[in-house]
């Protein structure tokens, strides 16, 4: 397969198919002015059709991958302006995560087919944005990763202003001020370290650090920056108050997106900029980010647990199980990399199949309310058994995807500090109590509500959306060694870096 492939821009077909579909979308815009269904209809038929071709680009790409080869593969390098190139590459950490987002985009716009207001403009900017999101993986130039990272605000921003709910502006605005003021910080620190490396390139300058080193005093300032940014994306608590209001009113799918993959960047920064290029200042902060860790795990399950609002309840979960993230991440060895790897991919599918739930039976009875249900059960068994298992994946029951992320982050961290692990293990029991309590309110017992006696059971486009998502959440539990022995490489490149060993 690689021999065949050789030779052609796989990251950068990957990373263009979807703006190459948005601007087929709006070429068809044009030709067709004014409203019409059916031309509604063939612009959802196409958004789908150009998803599915991505997913299966990136499946050629895994087909080609090494996954042994701790390098970057599949490298494109065109010199740019003023030493800036155009330089794509993958590891496998990326390229798990790309999988994910072509994966998980699909069923965002079967998700979306209830959307009529304005559906050309709504997809053309999920195409713009599985570019976007495809393309902070791809990156290996540092100002080529910073536009695509910011790049993906301006369509979040617009999907939750104009598809949103009724505070629709507010939150967006909110979402885009807290990620932005961040990254400005890293920008700062970008320039900095080019300046000082003499290079713009992710390998190049993982390399200086490793060889020479930024200077320990200037790591403190240069972490803190990055740490600004990445903290707000993932987000880590206090910085975390942006994410329920933006959950809250985004629609299912840019809901789905946000938890599944943009939260996801923040993580992937640590691994790739904060460990490896600021060994010193990542030991220095190790506790802070462990403290804040544990606190964002148990506070955030607290939280959840009085929360009104589905929506809302499975974001503060989603602040929590970052935590885990966090705290894998800076135990700075293999169990706890590792780990954190493995829940970032556990969580992208299950947070984006419990969004996915909340908005089966948002659209048929457009409200959130926990207390607006009950004995959902009777009249939907099969989205009450969806909902059941995806619930327990989240609360991290042994056989499926949740339990393997969870448990190896607590062993990582029990390595470097037991309470930091006691404190997370806390966190599940809390996880499955607000978890099983939401369970029980919306799906057993008697309905009492009139207005749900005609709710109906699961359609077509519905079953086929959660089917890929209950496949990845048994797969996942059942065989974790599928994504451990794919990540491990560069799972090991990470904890060789923190810890200042030779490649």
């Amino acid at each position: 397969m690689s021999e065949m492939l050789e030779g052609w821009p796989l990251l950068s077909i990957l990373t263009f198919l979807p703006a190459a579909g948005a601007i087929w979308v709006m070429a068809a815009r044009a030709m067709s002015p004014g409203e019409n269904p059916g031309f509604d209809r063939g612009v959802r038929l196409i958004t789908l059709i150009v998803t599915l071709a991505t997913f299966a680009a990136s499946l050629v790409v895994l087909a080609a991958f090494d996954h042994e080869n701790p390098d970057y593969q599949f490298v494109e390098n065109v010199p740019w302006a003023f030493g800036i190139a155009y330089r794509m590459g993958v590891d496998s950490m990326a390229m798990s995560l790309i999988v994910l987002t072509t994966f998980l985009t699909p069923l965002c716009i079967l998700a979306s087919w209830s959307i009529d207001k304005q559906v050309s403009s709504y997809m053309v900017l999920f195409l713009i944005l599985e570019t976007l999101m495809i393309g902070v993986f791809c990156a290996q130039d540092i100002i080529l990763f910073y536009l695509f990272f910011e790049g993906g605000l301006i369509p979040m921003f617009i999907l939750i202003g104009v598809w949103g709910g009724s505070r629709r502006v507010y939150a967006a605005f909110k979402f885009f001020l807290y990620t932005l003021l961040g990254s400005l910080l890293m920008l700062v620190a970008i320039v900095a370290i080019i300046s000082i490396a003499g290079t713009s390139s992710i390998p190049e300058l993982t390399a200086y650090a490793r060889q020479t080193g930024f200077d320990a005093d200037l790591q403190i300032w240069l972490w803190l920056a990055f740490f600004a940014s990445f903290a707000v994306k993932m987000p880590m608590w206090p910085v975390h108050t942006w994410l329920p209001d933006a959950h809250v009113e985004a629609p299912t799918a840019a809901s789905v997106v946000l938890a599944a993959i943009l939260l996801k960047m923040g993580g992937y920064g640590f691994l790739r900029f904060s460990l490896p290029m600021f060994p010193d200042a990542s030991h220095f902060f190790t506790p802070m980010v462990f403290a804040l860790s544990v606190v964002a795990i148990v506070w955030a399950s607290l939280v959840a647990f009085r929360q009104l609002d589905i929506k809302k309840l499975i974001a503060y979960s989603s602040v929590a199980h970052m935590g885990f993230v966090t705290m894998g991440i800076f135990s700075g060895n293999m169990q706890g990399v590792q780990g954190a790897i493995f829940q970032m991919l556990s969580h992208g599918v299950i947070s984006g199949a419990l969004f996915l739930c909340v908005g089966v039976v948002y659209d048929r009875m457009h409200t959130r309310e926990i207390a607006f249900y009950g004995g959902l059960v009777n009249r939907m068994p099969v989205y009450a058994a969806i909902f059941m298992l995806f619930t327990l994946g989240n609360v991290g029951l042994p056989g499926t995807s949740g339990f393997p992320g969870e448990i190896l982050t607590m062993v990582g961290a029990f390595q470097v500090n037991a309470w930091v692990a006691a404190g997370a293990a806390l966190g599940v029991i809390l996880s499955a109590a607000y978890a099983l309590t939401l369970y029980r309110k919306v799906a057993f017992g008697v309905i009492e509500n009139p207005k749900l006696a005609g709710i109906t059971d699961l359609d077509g486009r519905e079953w086929i959306t959660f089917a890929p998502l209950v496949i990845a959440t048994l797969v996942m539990g059942l065989a974790p060694s599928l994504v451990f022995d794919f990540t491990h490489a560069s799972a090991e490149a990470v904890v060789n870096a923190f810890a200042g060993n030779a490649p």
